[in-house]
């Protein structure tokens, strides 16, 4: 069925354009033409079946899962679940408050706010799409990975004297948990908003990776990317991680960037690399965690998803290439 949105980009950039296939502005309008129709439509396909799935699972009942398990359960538990509940930034300081309260170690806490926005299964469906359910995968394991093992080292460090004081004060009950639909209706309805919602909120962040991808696509010969961004370069991963920690975008905004790169030959842990920072550490989510995290704790928190991307995308590099 994809092959639709190829024919439909070869009609609008070849025959309605007028552009010359092989032609570095061709091939970068036929790129633009063929994600911007490809995405949208997954976008909205996907988030609509996962939001009749979320409209059966709130924060409270993420809450309530986990709670009570033993590490060997609630870790894994905390980063699957992070996995399928996309909730957004503004549940973050309420889910946390609620985690901690019911009495879930703190570890088990942070790597489910680490899975959470890396592991975006819309973004997944469509990375999918883009570059295939290989690259896919291994975003998703690797997320898991560094949520577990960043939850791990938080606890063993014993870091709770960095969370607010205020935080261990406060009851679940004075924390709003939306509630989820109970008709088929509701869900139907609650699918569509969250269609409506999650799209307009990222669409400009999609439309603008669209273009960067077809900027490079179209525009930067490979032989840049093979001479800067080569896995015997040992300052790309590095540098790939540094570039995407201010590019304020999601998992699904930065696809298109990374469909781009990985057609001019750029190694796959180089590009997951920068995936998971933009994805992972953003300057919004650090000031919404600011209201409970102390500045120690949110240093500490970026700098083990600092070096664990690094070290994701030099496994993958060494593994792959």
């Amino acid at each position: 069925m994809l092959e639709l949105f190829t024919r439909l980009a070869d009609w609008s950039a070849y025959t309605i354009l007028g552009l010359t296939p092989g032609t570095q502005l061709g091939e970068a309008v036929h790129f633009f033409i063929e994600d911007v129709t490809k995405i949208f439509f997954l976008l909205t396909l996907v988030i609509f079946a996962i939001g009749l799935f979320r409209s059966m699972l709130t924060p409270e009942r993420v809450r309530k899962v986990v709670a009570g398990r033993s590490r060997a359960v609630s870790y894994p538990m905390a980063v699957g679940l992070g996995a399928v509940t996309p909730f957004c930034s503004c549940s973050s300081v309420p889910l946390f408050i609620g985690f901690l309260e019911a009495g879930i170690p703190l570890g088990v806490t942070m790597a489910f706010l680490i899975a959470s926005p890396m592991i975006n299964e819309v973004a997944v469906v469509v990375l999918a799409a883009a570059v295939g359910w290989k690259v896919a995968v291994l975003y998703v394991v690797a997320g898991l990975t560094v949520g577990i093992v960043g939850g791990l080292i938080i606890e063993f460090f014993k870091l709770e004297k960095w969370v607010e004081e205020y935080v261990w004060k406060i009851k679940m009950g004075e924390t709003a948990l939306q509630q989820g639909a109970t008709t088929f209706k509701q869900r139907v309805d609650y699918a569509w908003g969250q269609v409506k919602e999650i799209v307009g909120r990222i669409w400009i962040y999609v439309l603008v990776g669209i273009g960067l991808g077809a900027a490079l696509h179209g525009f930067v010969p490979q032989s840049f990317f093979l001479k800067y961004a080569s896995a015997d370069n040992l300052f790309a991963v590095p540098s790939a991680v540094l570039i995407g920690i201010p590019l304020y975008s999601n998992a699904t905004g930065v696809i298109p960037i990374v469909e781009a790169l990985m057609s001019k030959g750029v190694p796959i842990g180089t590009v997951l690399a920068l995936m998971m920072s933009v994805a992972a550490i953003s300057l919004p989510e650090m000031i919404i965690l600011r209201k409970v995290l102390k500045p120690q704790l949110i240093a500490t928190f970026t700098g083990i998803l600092f070096v664990a991307f690094i070290g994701v995308g030099f496994l993958f590099n060494a593994l792959l290439t």
